[in-house]
């Protein structure tokens, strides 16, 4: 406990000994928006599969046209419809996504034509390839489209759609399993006794899980004594692959939650030069790992923001991605650099990163109030219009 880790040498540690999920299933690709793909999926088609137009207009050799000259419009080709040969000297009325009819090269916008006696005039000389969509020019028989590991969002499932494929194998769904300690915190909607809070954390906790695509069973509430603790923690040791806590690992007497972590298994208290942050427990009981996050509720957030959601997407099979960051203008004061690297919460406003006013540990409003964090190295002091580094939460949060 005594060693002080950087962010980026504490998350290797976390990642280095992180064990995938192997057991898989196979499900309809519709049914698979946030889980991973457990194998490559490779195409059995070419697309697109024909030469077609990317808009309505008229199909033509580019050697057939002269400013004055009238192409006669020898057939017309919705999608969806097969296109005869061209015949020399004419044009085809086409639309978007249909099939260009073998001897055109190019296709002239409707906007560019006059139409006259069932002849057309092309007013701008097409050149060859205008507006053509090419066979595979965008995927090709037996290319890799997705590859094993990636989080299926609505791209990769409209691509799986794109090469026909109906049912996709993921990796099953990662169960993790939370539960609370304190006799100080309150669950919302029950009475609020005086030196009592409500349970932010459970709310945040459970969002964060599920948004990202993890089975969650929620133990709840447990009474602040280490038998009650390790019960639980037992439970959901045998119910889980991954439990994650906030609080309750420090030392202190009434922090059961370390206790009986090295009670049934192993554990490792790590303090991280960040802030806010610092405490990260891991460990693992029987075959479950363990994570303990700091109980002050911007601490927990940005603690699983950083650690704990790469090593859960670990665990998933995701392949590995750091957040993106990108660099703004400061349009904030730092003027004492601080003794850790800070992530303070901060929102774009006219292109500039400008902070919340309260960057306490507990003042969860600056999370909802945020857009993302200002990535600020130790000892660094920051002017207005200072580069600094800004990681949008939606780099985290997906």
């Amino acid at each position: 406990m005594s060693e002080m880790l950087s962010v980026d040498g504490a998350l290797a540690r976390l990642l280095e000994g992180v064990r995938p999920l192997a057991e898989t299933e196979t499900l309809p690709a519709d049914a698979g928006l946030g889980r991973v793909l457990a194998t490559d999926l490779a195409s059995g088609v070419t697309v697109p599969p024909f030469d077609n137009a990317a808009m309505d207009g008229y199909a033509l050799r580019v050697a057939d046209w002269d400013a004055q000259t009238w192409l006669p419009v020898s057939q017309r080709i919705p999608a969806g419809h097969p296109a005869q040969p061209l015949q020399p000297g004419s044009a085809a009325r086409i639309f978007t996504g249909a099939p260009v009819p073998e001897g055109a090269d190019a296709v002239a916008m409707q906007e560019d034509a006059e139409i006259q006696d069932g002849a057309v005039r092309v007013l701008r000389a097409p050149r060859p390839g205008d507006h053509l969509r090419r066979a595979g020019e965008d995927i090709r028989t037996g290319q890799v489209v997705l590859q094993a590991g990636v989080r299926l969002g609505p791209a990769q499932l409209g691509v799986a759609a794109a090469v026909g494929a109906e049912r996709l194998t993921v990796r099953r769904r990662l169960r993790v399993a939370v539960f609370f300690t304190g006799d100080e915190i309150v669950l919302p909607g029950q009475p609020l006794p005086p030196g009592r809070i409500y349970n932010s954390n459970r709310a945040t906790l459970i969002a964060l899980l599920r948004q990202m695509g993890a089975e969650v069973t929620d133990l709840g509430q447990v009474q602040d004594s280490l038998e009650a603790t390790a019960a639980v923690l037992e439970r959901a040791s045998r119910e889980a692959d991954v439990v994650v806590t906030t609080g309750g690992v420090s030392v202190g007497e009434e922090d059961h939650v370390k206790a009986a972590v090295e009670r049934l298994g192993r554990l490792d208290m790590w303090k991280v030069s960040m802030k806010p942050g610092k405490p990260l427990a891991f460990g693992r009981v029987g075959e479950a790992d363990f994570l303990g996050l700091p109980g002050n509720p911007v601490s927990a957030f940005v603690v699983f923001c950083l650690f704990a959601r790469p090593f859960l997407l670990a665990r998933m099979g995701a392949s590995a991605r750091p957040a993106l960051s990108v660099t703004v203008p400061a349009g904030f004061t730092r003027a004492k650099p601080g003794q850790r690297r800070e992530f303070l919460r901060a929102r774009l406003e006219q292109g500039r990163a400008v902070l919340f006013p309260n960057q306490g540990s507990g003042v969860l409003t600056s999370m909802a109030w945020a857009d993302g964090l200002a990535d600020v190295d130790a000892g660094v002091s920051v002017q207005p219009g200072d580069l600094v580094r800004f990681i949008p939460l939606a780099e985290l949060l997906q």
